[in-house]
């Protein structure tokens, strides 16, 4: 194992002359809600949710995985996991396993969910370069994960537009075909392909408790309790300026 560790570690908005001021508490603080659902992908049969709770610069990532590989080389399986960024902010369909060997590689996902973003470790380094460190990994077929820590500035923004996708790595080599079981891994040539390919699969997105009447985020009321709060002000200017004008048509009258 130690070999292979060695070998693996390698707003306001303005409408007209109206100006809202209550805008959105997140996008002031930064604060936002993110969840998603781990799907099956490459038959592993596993399932499981994710969030992520993002405050100021933190994140924390609650995750539940069950049902993946239970064991890698006599020991709890290694199932390192990311968030990857800068792509269509989607899962791949059969469709990107480019070389029909009925495996999707973490290669042939990449225009689909992207590069790796952050890798969700379970302690110390969260940056790409953890990406492949099995000793950082979750472990066996069922586990779950809770981890708070600074989020990078490339997945801030993937979160904020949509396109951040969790991905969990690691497949049982007997569900697979037997080309696929010789393969070798297209990160690490030394492994099997199984090793680090996906097996898990969600698109994150903003959660609805942070999303008022109109689908524009904001944490919380204030954006909506904003708006409201502009709109009487200009239904009481409307109503000012027709019962000024009744008072004028009224002493027109008289007048005549």
């Amino acid at each position: 194992m130690n070999k292979k560790t060695a070998l693996w570690c390698v707003p306001a908005f303005a409408l007209g002359v109206v100006v809202l001021t209550g805008g959105p508490a997140f996008a002031a603080t930064g604060d936002a809600s993110y969840q998603g659902t781990l799907d099956a992908i490459n038959g592993s049969n596993g399932s499981g949710t994710v969030s992520v709770e993002v405050s100021g610069d933190q994140a924390t990532v609650t995750q539940t995985v069950t049902g993946l590989a239970e064991t890698f080389d006599g020991k709890p399986y290694p199932h390192v996991q990311h968030i990857h960024i800068g792509a269509k902010g989607e899962c791949p369909t059969t469709a990107a396993d480019t070389n029909g060997d009925g495996v999707i590689s973490t290669t042939e996902g990449q225009p689909s969910y992207g590069e790796i973003g952050t890798t969700l470790s379970t302690s110390g380094d969260t940056s790409p370069a953890a990406g492949t460190d099995l000793t950082l990994a979750g472990m066996g077929a069922n586990y779950d994960y809770n981890r708070t820590f600074t989020l990078d500035a490339a997945t801030a923004a993937s979160l904020e537009a949509g396109t951040a996708v969790v991905v969990v790595h690691g497949l049982d080599p007997a569900t697979l075909t037997k080309a696929a079981q010789d393969a070798k891994s297209d990160l690490v040539p030394s492994l099997p392909l199984a090793a680090t390919s996906p097996a898990l699969c969600g698109a994150l997105s903003e959660s609805q408790a942070n999303m008022p009447d109109g689908g524009v985020g904001t944490g919380g009321g204030s954006t909506s309790s904003g708006a409201d709060m502009g709109l009487l002000a200009l239904g009481a200017g409307a109503l000012t300026a027709a019962g000024g004008a009744v008072v004028i048509r009224r002493r027109l009258i008289a007048r005549g």
